[in-house]
């Protein structure tokens, strides 16, 4: 027998449909909500000898840190050609060049020329900041760069090791961290590059955070760090809501972690971490701050009421609640890690070596392992393999300069 669906049941199927990719993409910076963890299930609980199937390899993506923004079937990061820093389009199935454009100059580091920050995609546009501080914003259709606004015209200076910001789109605004007398925050409008507001309350030069988006206590906000504290800014005008001091030592990196009222930040160079509590009427309560976690860049991701990352000089399991350190491990070496369907995909920085690992408060139960091969040629002697991984669409992405992995990880 033959059944037909009413239009609109077929529609609500269609936009669930919709709703279930656009979910498994990852447009910007740790993905959708910037935790770091892709939000799809379905995918492989231990790999081959060898590794998960390589899909594909990319080799000219030339120098940089720059991650992947992948939306749309597309792949979108941040390379370097022809003496210039450019916004790499690929296709993110097949890995065939499909677009570069060029962003600005290159910036040239001791650690490694070219860009840090991954692009952030939104619509049909895409929004790209260079290691020198160039922000363009980019039409994925045609290629062509709609405005630029560099951070030294809102008043910033570029940071020791370049802009390493990988900058937030949210409703009508683009959010950047200039830093500077300006104000180190500044939001402008997506469309036309315009300066809305810059956070007059805060003007601490521009450390290497990203932005990340929050409503606490029913207020949308924005939550960024500096060398010396944690802050949320209004939305609406960049107005300072609340400001916790926690300075730090020679550079602030890894993004915040929002959960509800509380945030948690750690830092490397012997730094530790902090989690705080943030009341209705803005008044902050220190939860704890310890050292259970010193995170240099590869960041930590949250999953139930347990963080994870290399917390130096071991891979750690925190409870986000107490602040007490669950299990610690060296069974790898320092680097970064993403989290899906269960499982944390484990970054050696030094070695290229990726682990599967269980996420679980119960120890650190690694499944599977497998070395990137081959690595890149035109690293930098003081360099590391330090693009965080990225699942998205049943698909794992690595990069290690201008080399670009694409693995299968779903299950078949």
């Amino acid at each position: 027998m033959t059944t037909f669906l009413r239009p609109a049941v077929v529609l609500a199927t269609l936009t669930s449909l919709a709703s279930s990719a656009l979910a498994l993409d990852w447009p910007q910076w740790r993905g959708p909500d910037r935790t770091g963890v892709a939000q799809e299930t379905g995918l492989l609980k231990s790999w081959p000898a060898g590794g998960p199937k390589r899909v594909w390899m990319f080799e000219n993506a030339g120098k940089g840190y720059s991650g992947p923004a992948i939306a749309g079937g597309k792949y979108f990061t941040i390379g370097t050609r022809d003496d210039a820093e450019v916004l790499l389009i690929l296709d993110a199935n097949t890995g065939k060049e499909l677009r570069v454009v060029k962003i600005g100059e290159v910036l040239e580091n001791k650690w490694g020329d070219g860009p840090r920050g991954t692009p952030t995609v939104d619509g049909d546009r895409v929004y790209a900041l260079s290691g020198p501080g160039d922000l363009a914003c980019i039409s994925i259709a045609d290629g062509k760069v709609l405005w630029k606004v560099s951070m030294s015209s809102l008043g910033g200076k570029t940071p020791n090791w370049g802009y390493t910001e990988s900058v937030l789109v949210d409703g009508n605004k683009v959010l950047c961290t200039p830093g500077g007398g300006k104000g180190t925050v500044a939001a402008l409008d997506k469309l036309t590059g315009k300066v809305l507001w810059q956070s007059g309350d805060i003007k601490e030069p521009a450390h290497y955070s990203s932005i990340v988006p929050a409503t606490i206590n029913g207020t949308p906000q924005y939550v960024q760090r500096n060398e010396k504290s944690i802050f949320g800014l209004a939305a609406k005008d960049g107005r300072l809501l609340w400001q916790t001091d926690f300075p730090g030592r020679t550079a602030m990196i890894p993004t915040p972690i929002v959960s509800g009222n509380e945030v948690y930040v750690t830092a490397g160079y012997g730094t530790g971490c902090k989690m705080v509590r943030i009341e209705a009427d803005n008044k902050v309560t220190v939860v704890y701050e310890n050292k259970v976690a010193k995170n240099h860049h590869g960041g930590f991701v949250k999953i139930g009421d347990y963080l994870y990352g290399h917390g130096d000089p071991q891979w750690v399991c925190q409870n986000f609640k107490t602040g007490e350190e669950v299990w610690s491990s060296r069974a790898l070496g320092k680097g970064a890690v993403g989290a899906a369907d269960g499982m944390l995909y484990c970054l050696d920085e030094n070695t290229g070596t990726v682990a599967l690992v269980e996420a679980s408060p119960k120890g650190w139960n690694e499944i599977s392992r497998f070395k990137l091969d081959p690595q890149t040629k035109i690293r930098s002697s003081s360099g590391k393999v330090w693009t965080h991984p990225v699942i998205a669409n049943g698909k794992l992405y690595l990069r290690d300069q201008d080399l670009i992995y694409c693995y299968d990880v779903k299950q078949p």
